[in-house]
């Protein structure tokens, strides 16, 4: 595997543009497509909120099936989240002025962020999308103006691509994601798209994604709230044209590391870029019984807020990260129990045996400073090992979520 500048328009057959479609934002884009010249299997997985936005419904519907899908519209500054009937017709209305647009037959899935209750302008994005049609192109730049048109309190796009072989085929996977706010496990506010040349079985790229999301956005947290929103959609068009990839098989297992790295760098990307914050804080749990353990120990301490708060100040508060590893319903033994903080600027024990040790805490706020901090802690209580990454909590997030909708 290779990682390679690019994004979703690097894979064969990939095109994008965006658009100001003037939604919400003024004097920015935010409106976008993602276009394959040929028809893709696509592979889906959702939000987890009960509450789940028109967009979602509409997805998932074609992610299930075994219809071939063309494109994907996305518009950020309005959910269509919570908006009943009228919202789920405009998905309809919205997928045949692509289909129109672009003179296909094929399904259009779509992808909506921003504030939740209120009903998309219609005629802005119908217009939009007509716009779309025209200004797309299979040009690295076009593909980050896409990225850049999806976000909404984002502070940067995040894009990725790689590149493997399968016989004696490349086979490339471009990505995008957006994310920063309402982020916990489970997803998020939080949309990822992931476009591949791959010549693949739909079951086979379903069960990727599927299987991988687990260890990947579902171990990201900024602040607790689990959006309805949420989508991570992977389309195949085959243009690679490389021996196809089956379940169970070393192509497949090559597939799968490929995914894992965009999967695994867009979390990192959206954790980091939570709104407000000013480091990525990664904990990585070794040593526990069970996988399962080590997940939900480690979200329990990237999703506390003492915990998240100690971080923005530099504090080696480490009782904060006990009293989460204690509720988060894994029995372990804290007597057996260390933790360490590591960044770019050291390593340094900080508790042993479920009592604090004497460290230097100077030394312990000056690692915690950097923009990538992490917390290693070993259970001596197994083998398994599991990380999860959130971000420091500050000011900033109330002062952007306090007015959002104005």
């Amino acid at each position: 595997m290779k990682k390679i500048q690019g994004t979703v328009t690097t894979p064969k057959g990939f095109e994008a543009a965006a658009y100001a479609a003037g939604i919400k934002y003024q004097n920015r884009t935010d409106m976008a497509i993602i276009y394959s010249t040929s028809p893709c299997i696509s592979a889906g997985v959702y939000t987890t909120n009960v509450v789940k936005a028109a967009p979602v419904l509409w997805d998932k519907a074609i992610t299930d099936s075994k219809e071939l899908v063309n494109a994907v519209v996305v518009n950020s500054g309005i959910a269509n989240a919570c908006t009943g009937a009228e919202g789920f017709s405009y998905c309809e209305e919205i997928a045949k002025t692509t289909q129109e647009a672009l003179h296909i037959t094929h399904q259009i899935l779509l992808g909506s962020t921003g504030v939740i209750g209120m009903q998309l302008p219609l005629d802005k994005i119908k217009k939009g999308v007509e716009k779309l049609a025209t200004l797309k192109e299979a040009t690295l730049k076009k593909g980050q103006m896409a990225a850049k048109a999806i976000m909404t309190t984002d502070t940067k796009a995040k894009e990725i691509a790689v590149e493997i072989k399968v016989g004696e085929q490349t086979v490339t996977l471009g990505a995008m994601a957006k994310g920063s706010g309402m982020i916990h496990p489970n997803m998020c506010t939080m949309l990822a798209f992931i476009m591949t040349d791959a010549n693949i079985e739909k079951e086979a790229l379903q069960a990727a994604l599927s299987e991988d999301v687990v260890s990947t956005y579902n171990m990201i947290s900024v602040d607790g709230d689990t959006s309805t929103n949420d989508t991570v959609l992977l389309l195949a068009n085959g243009q690679a044209k490389n021996p196809i990839i089956k379940k169970g098989t070393t192509e497949f297992a090559a597939f799968q590391e490929a995914l894992h790295y965009i999967n695994e760098y867009l979390a990192k990307e959206i954790a980091g870029d939570g709104e407000g914050a000013t480091a990525l804080f990664e904990v990585q749990v070794k040593g526990a019984k069970t996988i399962e353990d080590a997940r939900i120990i480690a979200k329990s301490v990237a999703c506390s807020n003492l915990t998240k708060t100690a971080i923005a100040g530099h504090d080696a508060n480490w009782g904060r990260i006990l009293c989460a590893m204690g509720y988060s319903g894994v029995i372990f033994n804290p007597d057996q129990a260390k933790l360490y903080f590591e960044s770019e600027a050291g390593k340094i024990l900080i508790m042993e045996e479920g009592v604090g040790v004497s460290f230097d805490e100077e030394k312990a706020s000056k690692i915690l400073s950097e923009k990538k901090v992490k917390a290693l802690i070993e259970l001596k209580e197994g083998t398994s090992t599991a990380t999860a990454w959130g971000c420091d909590l500050t000011h900033g997030y109330i002062d952007i979520n306090a007015d959002y909708r104005s």
